[in-house]
């Protein structure tokens, strides 16, 4: 089975077939973007497809993407309100379907989103090994520094993560270093990491992962140190002020923590407020800097506790 079959088998015929018949390598596709009145757009090899009439494409209507919703949703729309309101849905293989529309709002905060009117699916796709290049730098010994990865959005640093998460998980090795699989504790905040369907990873994390899924960062590493004892926590996009604190809860806690930023630049990091105080103490003691510039993914540096660079991947 490709790896997009699972979405166009939950995808309105309409919809479907405009994207098998106007697409030629569809198995590369990373991004489909549904809007009302507008043509179907396809991010695909790095490049963005409009599908006109010309490619047999159809302008989307509200019904389109009201079908569109409910069949994501397995027509039980009641039973994944919670999802929707947070902007999306996780369906079988990993993919996520992100809503945006009109917002219902209860004591200043979104309860619902209703008149969906723009849909954002964005193909899970896994690319193991990808981390192996890193991975020599981020223990002393056998001991796992911690460690921040740092891209600009949709640099890969999920999908690095990911790899890293799997990798520590099982265990790895190489000619020079050797080391056993570690528990690992992942707070998927917006299951993005695991891709969690129904409770159960879509994605490889690793024989010794466990999972808090849909779950704030904060909450969720508190309740993993406390109830599943990692020796290793990851989490994706620390931005709020309770994500640091429970970060240096974890780190005080003994166990080494992997984690994610959005910045160009280890100076971005350096300069945000909320991770001044860990760096600042070197709590982290390496940084993993990505750019989309030559790849999506590409590792362009690793700086130690200092911010000396210790790989150049320029």
């Amino acid at each position: 089975m490709r790896n997009i079959d699972e979405v166009l088998k939950v995808l309105p015929k309409c919809i479907s077939s405009v994207i098998e018949n106007g697409i030629n390598s569809i198995d590369r596709i990373k991004e489909i973007r549904l809007r009302v009145n507008r043509w179907i757009v396809v991010n695909c090899d790095e490049r963005e497809i409009v599908l006109t009439e010309k490619l047999g494409g159809i302008r989307l209507t509200v019904e389109n993407l009201r079908d569109c919703v409910k069949s994501v949703s397995e027509y039980s729309i009641y039973a994944y309100e919670d999802n929707i309101s947070q902007g999306f849905i996780t369906i079988k293989g990993g993919h996520r379907i992100g809503f945006s529309g009109k917002v219902n709002k209860e004591a200043g905060k979104i309860k619902s989103i209703r008149n969906i009117t723009f849909i954002n699916i964005r193909i899970a796709r896994e690319i193991k090994g990808c981390a192996d290049g890193i991975l020599p730098y981020l223990f002393d010994g056998e001991r796992i520094l911690n460690t921040i990865i740092i891209s600009p959005p949709g640099g890969g640093k999920t999908t690095l993560l990911r790899d890293v998460t799997r990798q520590l998980s099982d265990g790895w090795g190489n000619e020079k270093q050797c080391q056993q699989g570690l528990s690992v504790g992942v707070v998927d905040e917006r299951s993005e990491i695991c891709a969690c369907y129904r409770g159960i990873p879509q994605n490889d994390v690793g024989l010794r992962t466990d999972v808090y899924d849909n779950c704030s960062k904060a909450e969720g590493i508190y309740r993993l140190i406390r109830s599943m004892s990692p020796k290793v926590v990851a989490v994706d996009e620390l931005g709020t002020k309770e994500d640091v604190v429970a970060v240096r809860y974890a780190i005080v806690s003994g166990c080494a923590v992997i984690a994610t930023v959005h910045g160009s630049s280890v100076e971005d990091i350096c300069n945000n407020h909320l991770l001044f105080e860990m760096i600042d103490r070197s709590l982290f003691q390496r940084y993993v800097l990505l750019t989309d510039k030559c790849r999506t993914g590409h590792v362009c540096e690793i700086r130690d506790a200092d911010r000396g660079v210790i790989f150049d991947g320029n």
